[in-house]
């Protein structure tokens, strides 16, 4: 689950995203890689790997944000933008792990 936004219109959105899905908020597009959350024993906390890519009419597209984001500390990984805000909420209907992954 993710929520955006919009700084122009004020507009703020939450939307649920699949792993492996792309979805698109204003001129943004959004795309999930994985999402994991601590084992019941941590403390709670919810991260996504995401790839947030602005493409404005006119404009070659521009990756803005690649790697993990945290529910819990937004502002530790976050999307600079001046226009967007994009953090992450949570994950549901995952597997626990006690890390994210190095892998990507």
């Amino acid at each position: 689950m993710l929520q955006g936004l919009d700084k122009v219109t004020t507009r703020t959105s939450r939307f649920p995203v699949a792993i492996g899905d792309t979805l698109a908020f204003g001129t943004l597009r959004i795309s999930v890689s994985e999402c994991l959350v601590n084992v019941p024993e941590a403390p709670a906390e919810a991260a996504a790997f995401l790839t947030i890519v602005d493409n404005k009419p006119g404009q070659s597209a521009e990756t803005l944000f690649s790697g993990w984001m945290f529910a819990s500390s937004p502002g530790l990984s976050a999307l600079d933008s001046s226009v967007y805000d994009v953090w992450v909420v949570a994950c549901a209907n995952v597997a626990q792990a006690s890390a994210p992954s190095s892998s990507r």
